[in-house]
């Protein structure tokens, strides 16, 4: 697995495991709620993380970005999907969404050299 994948899910993982260790119960509802919503339902879990990648990059929020393409990836969502999901990120959010289409692009290319 590539250096840029394993150090972001080892940081995400330990943080995680911190922040459920405190037993503060809204951020525990938080993510709970957060793990359903992108469970099959009326979408399916490839749609559901395209439309999260989407609003993480509108957002400009760099590691929900690097969750989602991450998870779409292991949906089998294509590079061309990923690009057209950023394009439209990119058109909703404005230039200012561009340094989080790099940072994306490069994970993506990370993801697909590491195979998984």
């Amino acid at each position: 697995m590539s250096d840029i994948i394993q150090e972001f899910n080892d940081y995400r993982s330990k943080m995680n495991e911190k922040l459920l260790a405190d037993n503060n119960k809204i951020v525990k509802r938080i993510f709970n709620l957060d793990t359903n919503a992108y469970a099959p339902g009326a979408l399916d879990v490839k749609t559901k993380e395209l439309l999260g990648l989407v609003a993480s990059a509108v957002l400009r929020c760099d590691d929900c970005v690097k969750y989602h393409l991450e998870t779409s990836h292991k949906e089998g969502v294509t590079k061309e999907e990923m690009m057209e999901a950023m394009g439209i990120a990119t058109l909703v959010g404005g230039t200012i969404v561009i340094p989080h289409l790099r940072r994306a692009y490069e994970f993506w290319e990370a993801l697909e050299e590491s195979g998984n």
